[in-house]
């Protein structure tokens, strides 16, 4: 688990909560979008940044109609939207 995610964990071994998907996700999108740069015509790789990105957007849209508080947290820690 990456130090975002480590952050945003509510315990030690914390790896469902919504908040830790959001940080790995995020994690998965900046990878596979510098993937995709170096490899233009790779289609696999961006159906699948596609989906992780779908993934995260579910996954941010559920905190911020259940826990705003949280919502707002990860937005600030990951520097999602402004």
């Amino acid at each position: 688990m990456n130090k975002k995610a480590q952050e945003l964990a509510t315990h030690d071994k914390d790896t469902g909560s919504s908040e830790v998907q959001i940080a790995l996700l995020t994690d998965k999108i900046e990878t596979l979008s510098k993937h995709i740069k170096m490899f233009k015509k790779d289609k696999h790789s961006s159906v699948g940044l596609l989906r992780a990105v779908n993934k995260r957007k579910k996954l941010l849209d559920y905190l911020k109609r259940n826990k705003i508080d949280s919502y707002k947290n990860v937005l600030s820690k990951l520097n999602l939207r402004k």
